[in-house]
């Protein structure tokens, strides 16, 4: 059973029903799912299959290749001298008369996964690929070709973006996210993994919404006891996930990672120049490059905060499962997560793992709010002169003259406004009005895990949010 993924199963429909042949690109962040979705569309049943092998040589990926030519009907046993001779001998497999075809459709489907690894060194993968869909597989009608990858920047540079043979080839194209909280929610019941939705938001906390580390779950543990076990101990399925995520992206991570461990401890992100200034990073290309890797990949945002005159980019994490490496996992500071839940630094942690979860559900926010429909930009604010200082991690920048201010509180209970804090949150208004001049109306928002005590001072805000407001 899938979960989710409606519009990216109506592309693949649409895909069968096209009248012309078929080029798509599914791409996505490493652990999300774009194998399992295309293999559960296809019920396991292609024209042809293959997949690349990572850190093998062109002999290597060959060898691959030519077994799976073999398994679906070849009959030539020798490994191809080179990729043209491969797509050769894959065109031949495809005009066999008794060729595996999508039963309702008709149409022939090849899926070649992880496409970026079989583009080694020096080989002659990439022109090969473009021979054989220009000279003869873009006139084939009932021809589906379906190509994956982890390496998105790979995917970017050299399908969709290509300016060369396969310039505008590429026909449609599925860019696979994590899945939202309320997604999270409906792979749970499916797994029987009992959870209250706080857990679940805490679990998105941790983990994201990747499907890969929620199916490693354990359904008769409770959610800090499976943290422990994929995590912490060395025998976990996750144990060593962090250096395996990158080292599978990027061949030099070492930037990669210095950039993101910059950036998880900046809430509203930093530009290229305070980057720069960071030695292990640098500047020039290698930056350019790294920065487009991370972004491409799903880890970070390049965004514009508008609330600054010079409306720098700046550069912010976005991945939780990495937000929570660099705090626990990197350095192996905790032996324990048990230990270490409901610790002062726990609390730190999750109050800012749960802004990030409120701006990965932005769609969710303004649902709620009942402006599903207008134009938005968000971004973060930090005053320069006020004094008090103020800092406003989430701002709804509206089209139609309204910025919502937006707080974020993760607590066991419904939080409170005391005296104290009113005076806090009128600090952050004023000073974000002197500061940018703003003529726009400011809505204060509360996005509070399990909502706001209604007192005296709770008449500040403009709107609640709630934690089951972020599962819709």
């Amino acid at each position: 059973m899938m979960v989710g993924r409606k519009t990216e199963q109506n592309t693949l429909k649409n895909c069968l029903q096209s009248s012309r042949a078929e080029f798509l690109v599914v791409y996505g962040r490493r652990r999300v799912g774009k194998t399992f979705l295309i293999k559960e569309y296809f019920n396991n049943s292609f024209s042809f299959f293959a997949t690349g092998l990572s850190n093998a040589k062109t002999k290597e990926q060959l060898k691959v290749f030519n077994g799976s030519l073999l398994e679906y009907g070849s009959t030539e046993k020798k490994v191809p001298k080179d990729w043209y001779e491969a797509f050769m001998r894959l065109k031949a497999l495809l005009q066999m008369s008794d060729v595996t075809r999508d039963p309702v459709s008709g149409k022939r489907v090849v899926f070649l996964d992880e496409l970026p690894w079989m583009d080694t060194a020096r080989s002659d993968f990439k022109s090969a690929l473009e021979f054989f869909w220009n000279s003869w597989g873009s006139s084939q009608n009932d021809l589906l070709l379906i190509v994956c990858g982890s390496a998105t920047s790979w995917i970017i540079d050299n399908l969709l973006g290509n300016r060369g043979g396969l310039y505008n080839r590429i026909t449609r194209q599925i860019h696979l996210l994590p899945f939202t909280l309320g997604e999270c929610k409906e792979l749970y019941e499916l797994n029987n993994i009992r959870l209250t939705r706080q857990q679940m938001i805490e679990s998105y906390m941790i983990f994201g919404g990747i499907p890969y580390y929620l199916n490693c779950f354990d359904h008769r543990l409770s959610l800090a006891q499976n943290v422990e076990e994929l995590l912490f101990k060395q025998t976990g399925q996750l144990y060593y996930e962090y250096d395996r995520l990158l080292g599978s992206l990027f061949k030099h991570y070492e930037r990669h990672a210095a950039i993101i461990d910059a950036v998880s401890h900046r809430k509203g992100g930093m530009t290229r120049v305070e980057l720069a200034k960071i030695p292990v990073v640098g500047d020039g290309e290698p930056l350019t490059k790294a920065l487009n890797e991370l972004e491409q990949s799903g880890f970070i945002r390049k965004y514009k905060n508008y609330a600054k005159q010079k409306q720098s980019f700046y550069f912010q994490l976005i991945d939780p499962f990495m937000f929570f490496c660099f705090h626990f996992i990197k350095n192996r500071e905790h032996e324990s997560w048990m230990s270490y839940i409901n610790s002062p630094g726990y609390f730190s942690w999750a109050g800012n793992a749960f802004e990030l979860v409120c701006l990965l559900h932005v769609n969710q926010i303004k649902n709620a709010l009942g402006i599903s429909g207008v134009e938005t930009v968000e971004y973060a604010w930090r005053s320069s002169v006020s004094q008090p200082g103020a800092q406003i991690d989430l701002l709804i920048d509206r089209k139609d003259g309204v910025i919502n201010i937006c707080e974020s509180q993760y607590t066991m209970a419904p939080f409170v406004i005391d005296a104290d804090y009113e005076k806090v949150l009128r600090n952050k208004l004023n000073a974000f009005i002197n500061e940018t001049s703003c003529k726009k109306a400011l809505h204060l928002t509360m996005i509070a895990v399990n909502g706001v005590a209604h007192n005296d001072y709770a008449g500040i805000l403009q709107n609640e949010i709630t934690g089951e407001d972020l599962f819709a």
